[in-house]
């Protein structure tokens, strides 16, 4: 496969592999919006089966099932549907709140598992799934579906050639009427979409970032409750700086949904409208551009043949729980700045975290597995 896998930021343990012969029979959690869309996508993958979906809500889902003419099991518990339909793997599709509790009893009963973003609605819960992932030896990855465009695998493969990267900016302007959650957040724009861009320019330079320094507001005419524009800047180690500036209630002259790009490097500068072919003017020094072309299938697609290529093996996927706390770590970060007007470290955010991972742990294995690392510092490390 030509996906993401070695992309280079990709840490985490040792998971046992899965599937052998046949398509990756897989439990969808979640039937709402998302999970449909999810389903659809799996009837067209020759890769894995849908073979049972669960949701609180057992008639929605029977629902579902029933207007896609899948032939699964049904119910609204996941030990069950999951014996029932000797699943293999599970796809959470679920509100991210319920996200840690789904990801954390699928992996103790000894299913890997593909997450919507965000993979936990917190740092500390997603140290806490890190445990359980490494306690069960079973895989977690969550689906960060727009690293997953060929054309942004050739934006990466031309930043190669610049030599060092001095500045990464994307710019993300939409104006899109949701209605529900989203109106009523503090930080719709923050803790809802901008993890794409930031997880984004983690894949793009091959790095974690350093600090953070973010400024949030809500233009007068905004139809949300919340800070719905925001700047940040982040520093990355080596001294790259990336410049993020976006806004959910600006009309006219749209972004694409994946932003705008341009990477400012010491040998010329590549650029991405986030929906068409990447651009490059480069000057005396710059390497030698590969010409191969990605296969990589966009969005959840794209993570789904990830997913199933790390089971087969075994393979550190690049949204691997251990890479993606980073990502994670970034908004979090982003939002401690803004509302402290103060440039944050990324370190401090991470041992805070650890600190009520720890305070917080329901489970006495996954607490004694997170006391063992001393630090979050002493785990991410590796």
């Amino acid at each position: 496969m030509s996906g993401l896998a070695s992309t280079g930021d990709a840490k985490g343990s040792a998971f046992e592999r899965t599937g052998g012969e046949g398509p990756l029979r897989v439990v969808l959690v979640g039937a709402g919006n998302m999970g449909r869309a999810w389903m659809r996508m799996l009837a067209g993958s020759p890769s894995v089966v849908l073979v049972g979906l669960v949701d609180l809500d057992v008639e929605l889902a029977r629902r579902a099932a029933a207007e896609l003419s899948l032939d699964v099991v049904v119910g609204g518990a996941l030990a069950e549907v999951a014996a029932a339909s000797d699943a293999q793997a599970v796809i959470d599709v679920t509100v991210p709140p319920a996200h840690h509790a789904v990801n954390t009893e699928a992996l103790f009963l000894g299913l890997p598992v593909l997450c919507e973003k965000p993979i936990a609605p917190t740092v500390a819960e997603t140290l806490s799934l890190i445990a359980a992932e490494e306690i069960t030896g079973r895989l977690l990855m969550t689906s960060q579906s727009r690293r997953y465009y060929p054309q942004l695998a050739r934006l990466k493969a031309m930043a190669g050639a610049l030599g060092g990267i001095g500045f990464v900016t994307t710019e993300f302007f939409k104006a899109p009427h949701f209605g529900g959650f989203r109106d009523e957040m503090d930080h719709p724009l923050l803790v809802d979409m901008a993890i794409h861009g930031f997880d984004v320019a983690r894949y793009l330079l091959d790095a974690d970032p350093v600090s953070v320094d973010c400024r949030t507001f809500n233009p007068s005419w905004s139809w949300y409750r919340g800070d719905a524009a925001a700047t940040a800047v982040f520093e990355f180690a080596g001294g790259t700086r990336f410049s993020y500036a976006g806004s959910w209630c600006s009309p006219g002259l749209e972004t694409s949904w994946n932003g705008s790009w341009r990477i400012s490097g010491a040998h010329g500068t590549v650029a991405w409208d986030g929906d068409g072919d990447p651009v490059a003017e480069f000057g005396e020094g710059a390497a030698a551009v590969e010409n191969g072309s990605s296969t990589v299938r966009p969005e959840i697609a794209g993570a789904l043949d990830e997913f199933v290529d790390a089971l087969h093996t075994g393979t550190t996927p690049s949204g691997d729980v251990h890479s993606n706390v980073h990502s994670l770590a970034m908004v979090e970060a982003a939002v401690l700045s803004a509302a402290e007007h103060r440039t944050v470290l990324l370190a401090d955010v991470l041992e805070d975290a650890y600190a009520t991972a720890l305070a917080n742990e329901a489970r006495d294995d996954v607490r004694e597995a997170l006391a063992e690392w001393g630090s979050a510092a002493a785990k991410l490390a590796h």
